[in-house]
């Protein structure tokens, strides 16, 4: 189905003339421009994530490989997982996933651009 672009919509009240109508062309970046406070909270909340990602990460990937991951009190009482949890595929695993905590955060930083 085509429709005529001369016609008016039908949800277009009656009785505007075309200055009235809101324009399909207009730059909303002008209308919503971001003030000082927000800006400054969001690149704040920006460096708090990074910050909590790269930190995260590096325990992620340095923790596992430590004597304390495998020997620990929670895990005397269970012997298959304390196997598990000691092996290097688990380490594996788990510092795998420090390694792209680390990258999502230095990924969302290397991102960010300021509105305006």
């Amino acid at each position: 189905m085509i429709s005529d672009p001369k016609l008016p919509f039908a949800d277009d009240p009656p009785g505007l003339t075309q200055e009235e109508k809101p324009s399909a062309t207009r730059d909303y970046r002008e209308v919503s421009r971001p003030s000082a406070a927000h800006l400054w909270l969001r690149r704040v909340g920006v460096l708090v994530f990074v910050f909590l990602c790269a930190t995260i990460g590096v325990m992620l990937m340095i923790f596992p490989w430590r004597p304390e991951w495998a020997e620990n009190h929670l895990l005397q009482s269970y012997p298959a997982l304390r196997l598990l949890v000691a092996s290097g595929f688990a380490r594996g695993v788990v510092t795998g996933l420090g390694v792209l905590d680390v990258w999502i955060g230095f990924w969302e930083a290397f991102q960010y651009r300021e509105e305006g």
